[in-house]
């Protein structure tokens, strides 16, 4: 049975400690640290998330990233997107992916998106703690970035578009002189015998990523970051504003936007140079706690909605460039994630896979 479009998930890989972390936050500290200690603040709040088929892994543990690419594959998902942090040459929570790119396992495709923004203890209450910033030093930073990429450009598991390596920017217009960048990576690519590279960056407003130098675009941003209010928001809002009242985190019910945002990503008629950008589930309250969002009663059968209406939606689209993102594989402190928990298992892959594959249901 042929598949309806090609899945990208994207990839935590904050699943061991670092020395940064360990300064930061206390010795040992991974991302499974908040997802330990998180607790139900108001009458029906899921927490804990408590991870089911792989347990509270480690990413230094090749097994448990092999048990990863194997249950990804087996539902539909065609690539993780590694995050990738890129702080004027220092590198951070690397290890994962370089011991990936390094042993050729899992034979399974990637692509790296590039999480270029300050680390800051926001969602811990200190928002004006900078861990460590993000700068943009110029062209020689930019070149040995894209020098620092490049092997993983040309292994043959990076995922392609048109033959074209995809590189994902998750704040393009924080870059200064944006334009610049992305000639500049497009120039080199061409130099390492690459065929270019095919941009996507992320942006929760209206623009035109072509004019950027960017291929295509994708919006994953979650209320209230938005400019500005979609109908469901203040009704979701009204819904639930006595609650806030009360100390405890905004809430909006899934039910009530699991189209909607698919519609508002894509914008009607749907905009072809913007990709859907699925979410399964949210809710960071173990990292933020009172300061949190929660997309409340989030299931498997709501996301299978989503899914079936972001591929009508690229039904059309040509198949190199019919590509669904998802936000995320293994967010799990953010409450984000496809990876099974005690509660769904793995219903929320099967509901994707269902999909992708048109199952009759």
């Amino acid at each position: 049975m042929a598949k309806r479009a090609r899945v990208i998930a994207f990839y935590l890989p904050q699943y061991h400690p670092i020395p940064e972390n360990d300064g930061w936050w206390g010795r040992g500290f991974t991302e499974w640290t908040n997802v330990a200690k998180a607790e139900p603040m108001f009458r029906g709040h899921y927490q804990p998330r408590v991870p089911a088929d792989l347990g509270f892994y480690d990413l230094r543990v090749p097994e448990t990233r092999q048990a990863q690419a194997e249950m990804a594959r087996e539902h539909g998902i065609d690539a993780f997107c590694y995050w990738h942090y890129w702080f004027a040459g220092r590198r951070l929570l690397e290890r994962p992916f370089a011991e990936v790119l390094k042993s050729g396992e899992p034979d399974f495709p990637f692509c790296l998106g590039w999480a270029n923004q300050t680390w800051s203890g926001i969602w811990h209450g200190a928002p004006d703690r900078i861990l460590i910033e993000q700068t943009y030093p110029g062209v020689e930073d930019f070149v040995a970035h894209f020098n620092a990429v490049l092997p993983a450009f040309e292994d043959p598991r990076y995922f392609r578009v048109d033959g074209k390596p995809l590189f994902h920017v998750f704040k393009p217009h924080s870059i200064p002189d944006l334009r610049s960048f992305t000639d500049l990576w497009r120039e080199l690519a061409v130099r390492a015998g690459l065929p270019g590279l095919y941009l996507v960056g992320e942006e929760a407003r209206p623009w035109n990523p072509v004019e950027w130098g960017f291929n295509a675009a994708i919006d994953a941003a979650l209320p209230p970051l938005r400019g500005w209010e979609p109908w469901y928001y203040p009704i979701a809002r009204l819904k639930w504003e006595w609650r806030k009242r009360r100390g405890i985190p905004t809430i909006y019910d899934y039910a009530d936007m699991c189209e909607a945002l698919i519609y508002e990503q894509l914008g009607s008629p749907p905009d072809r140079q913007r990709y859907p950008c699925l979410i399964p589930n949210w809710d960071n309250t173990p990292r933020s706690g009172r300061n949190g969002r929660v997309l409340h009663e989030s299931s498997p059968e709501l996301f299978r909605q989503q899914v079936r209406l972001s591929l009508d939606l690229v039904a059309d689209v040509p198949w190199e460039r019919r590509l669904l993102f998802i936000k995320s594989w293994n967010e799990w402190a953010e409450g984000n994630h496809l990876e099974p928990d005690l509660r769904f298992g793995r219903r929320y892959l099967e509901a994707l896979h269902d999909e992708l594959r048109d199952v009759p249901r």
